[in-house]
This record gives C-alpha cells, structure tokens and sequence, in this order.
C-alpha cells in the first residue's frame, strides 16, 4: 500500500508539472533550461539555433505567466535567481520525460526524420563533413544534422547533443564508440616560395629560425607543436608574427608565405598534391588516435539516431581503403 500510494503521489507531482507546463510552450521551457546550462543568452541561442532576441523574448514571455524574474540579467552575465533555480530543478525531469515520450513516438516512424546533435572539435568536423554528414543527408533528406564546434571537451548528455566526435583517447569510457576510420596525422606545411626564401627544416630545433604560425588553445595557452622519431618526443614552443585561435587561418597564412603551419594532414591535403603547400619535418610528425563517433546507450532510438550510427559503422570501416595517405 505505502508502495502505491508513493506511486500514486509521483504520478500526482508529474501530472502537476506537466499541467503547469502545458500553459508555456516546450520551447520556452528548452529556453530557460538551455540559458540555465550555458550561462549566457548568446551561446544557448547558438545551440538551440535561434537568435538571442528571439531566445530573450521566449524566456521574458514564461516569466510573465509565472509571474517571476527567472534570471538575474546584467551586460556582462546571467545567472538564476532563486526562484529559476527552484523552477529549473523541478521542471528539467518533466521536460526530459516528454523528449524521451517524443523519441520513442519518432523511434516507431519507417523514414528517418527529426533532428541530430553533434558536438566535435573544429577539426573532427571538418574531417567527417565531406565523407560521413553530407552523404548522410543526400540519402535521408528528412533528417536535420545540427553540428557545434567546440576546442573544449564537453558532456554531451549534460549539452543535450545526440552524438560527439573526438579522437578516439578522449572518448569517456561510458559511452559507446564507433571508429571512423585510421589514424591520422598533422603535418608541417609552408608554401613553396616561403622555403625558397628560407631554407627547409630538417629537425624540430631548426623551427627557431622560422616564423611559424601559432595557435592559441581554448584555454589560453599556445599549443607547442608536438613531434616524435625512433621513441624521441619533443615539444617545441615556436614563434612567429601571427597568433591565432582558429587553426584553420593558419593554412590561409601559410598558402600566403607568412610562415609555416602545423595543420591536419585532411585539411592540406589538396595543397599538397596541388603544390601549393610542402610538407616538412615528414619523419618527425607522428600518428595520431583515429576519431571516434560515441553517445551514452539509448533504451529507444530514433529512426534518425539508428540510421546515422549505422550509415557511420559502414563508411568508417571503408573511408580508409578509399583514400590514401600523403607520403
């Protein structure tokens, strides 16, 4: 009896929240939880893929039929009063069951449809773009791929993505992973007028008398280029006259003979072959982990979900075969 009876009272609670939810949209509520996660209105717009008005506008609409200020707002943060905090806590269950009642309800659907979520490095998505996404969406046209870029690790259950794409080494140990494809490599590249005018590095030292490109990490450090022969690993700190905090500026500044470029061996690749950039130091760079599509285990996927794991099994497995390395 005591049993029942705190059944029945959770089922009371649910059915409570759920009518409270039912006076504002879902959307509204995905708003609040979305700025509740991130911190601030502009990355939580991002990430729902609305505009920041937009986002604001929903969030001051479910404020007025609560009656309550959910956010304190001032120009530089966002932060939840006590009554968000209160409201966030209670709510967030209730809107994870109704995604989880939505999914299910799409899982029974034939055609893939709906909305995909995936988190990767800069540089993953740009590897997976041509080979795995766009031909996914060529072959099921009902289904949205919505890809963030992030150069920080992130808990892609806590961010609501569908899947992440990292280097297979950096996948959390409770997720389920999927290889795509080999390992892969950077290479060191500059344009061919550059290293006429400045000779060609043979070791790693000899990049101090080099202007390279330098880029800055997520958390404010340089990276320091990394390089490995016969179990000798070096780091070197190099120097330059640009910094930047996008890797891929640096081909640009590298194709213009402002210096060398540490890039993945997939984002030069036609540069080589076309000769407008050169590798150099090719025995020092080393290999490094394949990447990884992963995601926690679901109990009912959706069609889309099921679809997209399965179409990543079969070209990971070929992408490898069907394109050659530099060397």
């Amino acid at each position: 009896m005591a049993r029942l009876r705190d059944n029945q009272a959770n089922s009371g609670r649910f059915i409570s929240k759920v009518g409270t939810m039912m006076q504002s949209s879902l959307t509204e509520l995905d708003a609040v939880l979305m700025v509740a996660r991130r911190g601030k209105f502009r990355a939580a717009a991002l990430e729902l893929g609305v505009s920041t008005t937009a986002l604001s506008n929903a969030i001051a609409k479910l404020e007025r039929t609560l009656g309550v200020r959910l956010f304190n707002r001032t120009t530089r943060s966002v932060s939840l009063t006590e009554a968000g905090r209160q409201f966030v806590s209670q709510v967030a269950p209730a809107v994870r069951d109704i995604h989880e009642a939505m999914d299910i309800a799409r899982s029974q659907r034939t055609a893939p449809s709906g909305t995909l979520r995936i988190n990767a490095f800069p540089t993953a998505a740009r590897e997976i773009f041509s080979w795995l996404v766009l031909p996914f969406l060529r072959v099921h046209p009902q289904v949205h791929i919505d890809v963030v870029t992030e150069g920080r690790l992130v808990d892609i259950v806590e961010g609501g993505f569908d899947f992440g794409v990292r280097s297979a080494d950096f996948v959390p140990a409770d997720m389920i992973a999927v290889p795509l494809g080999g390992a892969r490599r950077n290479v060191v590249v500059g344009a061919p007028s550059y290293l006429k005018a400045r000779g060609i590095p043979v070791v790693p030292q000899d990049l101090a008398q080099h202007s390279c490109l330098r880029v800055r990490l997520p958390n404010g450090a340089i990276y320091r280029w990394p390089f490995e022969k016969d179990g000798q690993s070096v780091q070197v700190d190099v120097e330059g006259a640009l910094t930047l905090d996008e890797a891929s500026l640096a081909r640009t500044a590298a194709l213009a003979s402002v210096g060398l470029a540490l890039a993945m061996e997939s984002d030069v690749r036609d540069d080589i072959e076309a000769g407008r950039l050169a590798p150099v130091l090719e025995d020092w760079t080393p290999t490094l982990s394949p990447l990884s599509l992963y995601y926690p285990s679901r109990r009912n996927p959706t069609a889309a979900f099921k679809a997209f794991v399965d179409f990543a099994r079969r070209h990971g497995e070929t992408r490898d075969a069907l394109r050659p390395s530099i060397g």
